[in-house]
């Protein structure tokens, strides 16, 4: 097999295709399910609950796959602002991810579009009528930010930012194979530069918009970090699992124990990192016990369609890769690293339902048959992206000018 060259078959596009179809096949079943055998009891139209469960699916499966593919572009960015060698045989794969984003750019409108007094309460304009009665001070003192016009432009603004400059990177990256070389490198730093700054700045903005707007009466100081956090830890995971899977297939052969400890390390490291800012927010939260701020957490621990889930999350995101990956062992083998992966994205995409549904659904939030198929949607057509980009360049940049270091790396 050519382990510079990976070939995106037609078998695997099958099967990508029926990870689509099941997909579908469950959000089917999962509406008549709700409708005829389990309506919540507290709804006054079902069809407009599983009209408002969809659209709420929608936000949050394209919220969570557009940060994927925003944190594997600011992993290549970071390997090469700090002239990290041992990641440059595989640099292809989360370079790929990239290409999701204008795909997820116009889903996220649409679907903005579409269902935004679904999702965001502060769109309905009786909110900013003082002489309506269901004005809302508050709501109307965030008017200059919290308006439609003024939220697309910021949407339009990301999007483009982060893509404009994936693609410089993406660009300059295909030319240093062809010309190979210290000048195409020094223009990656330079745009990998770019893209960290306005990533540090946009990524805390998008989480503002996308995810805590939702619940628009309650805000966290440390947000942005927090979706930062759980983009990057899910982001490499997903990285980490392509690389195993692709070296199971007989790709990638320069990639060993050492590349994996690594990786094991990185997701080590960021599920705590993870924690240390959950924990932070939840115990400045509980320790000050402010109303306005205390009950995002009370109606996720005493509904009984969270509470759950709520310590689930603690325990995928948390224990679950800590104890796991504890060990050098562990973060050495391609088995240990593949479980603990799919455990981990899971484990944040649980974390995005949390952030989004009980601002959308109150307490009739509920994880079946819908939430499984529209994610399975989502996963097949993210991965199907990223493989046909894998297939359109040299798996191997070959001319990376710190090739070899990669090729020995080597973890004392």
């Amino acid at each position: 097999m050519n382990e510079v060259q990976f070939t995106y078959t037609h078998r695997l596009k099958k099967k990508l295709l029926n990870v689509v179809l099941l997909g579908v096949v469950l959000v089917i079943l999962g509406s008549m399910v709700t409708m005829v055998i389990a309506p919540p009891e507290n709804v006054s139209s079902v069809a407009q609950y599983l009209t408002n469960r969809l659209w709420a699916n929608a936000w949050i499966n394209n919220v969570y796959f557009v940060g994927l593919a925003l944190s594997g572009v600011l992993f290549v960015a970071l390997q090469y602002v700090t002239q990290s060698g041992w990641s440059a045989a595989l640099k292809r794969i989360p370079e790929a991810f990239g290409y999701w984003l204008p795909i997820g750019g116009v889903l996220m409108l649409a679907i903005f579009l579409l269902a935004k007094h679904v999702l965001f309460h502060w769109t309905h304009d009786a909110l900013y009528n003082p002489t309506h009665a269901s004005y809302d001070p508050i709501i109307a003192s965030k008017r200059a930010y919290l308006n439609t016009p003024f939220y697309i432009v910021r949407m339009v603004i990301y999007f483009s930012l982060w893509f404009g400059l994936f693609q410089l990177l993406r660009k300059a990256s295909l030319a240093e194979d062809r010309l190979g070389g210290v000048v195409g490198y020094k223009k990656m730093v330079k745009y990998a530069v770019f893209f960290i700054v306005v990533f540090a700045i946009t990524s805390s903005a998008a989480a503002w918009d996308w995810v805590l707007s939702i619940d628009t009466h309650w805000y966290s100081t440390l947000f942005g970090w927090y979706i930062f956090s759980s983009w990057c830890v899910a982001g490499l995971a997903v990285i980490t699992l392509l690389v195993v899977l692709l070296q199971e297939q007989g790709y990638l052969p320069m990639i060993n124990a050492n590349h994996l400890h690594d990786f094991g390390k990185f997701l080590f490291t960021f599920s705590i990192f993870w924690a240390y800012l959950w924990l932070s927010q939840f115990l400045l939260i509980y320790y000050a016990n402010i109303p306005e701020e205390s009950i995002y957490f009370v109606e996720r621990l005493t509904n009984s369609s969270y509470s759950a889930f709520f310590f689930a999350n603690l325990i995928l995101n948390f224990f679950s890769p800590f104890l796991a990956l504890m060990t050098r062992d562990a973060k050495r083998h391609g088995i240990f690293l593949k479980i603990i992966c799919i455990v981990i994205l899971v484990g944040h995409w649980l974390d995005f339902y949390l952030m989004i549904t009980p601002g959308v659904l109150a307490g009739n939030g509920n994880i079946g048959l819908i939430e499984i198929g529209v994610a399975l949607i989502y996963f097949a057509a993210f991965l199907h992206v990223i493989l046909k980009k894998l297939a359109s360049a040299p798996l191997v940049a070959q001319q990376h000018p710190l090739l070899q270091e990669s090729l020995q790396h080597h973890v004392e």
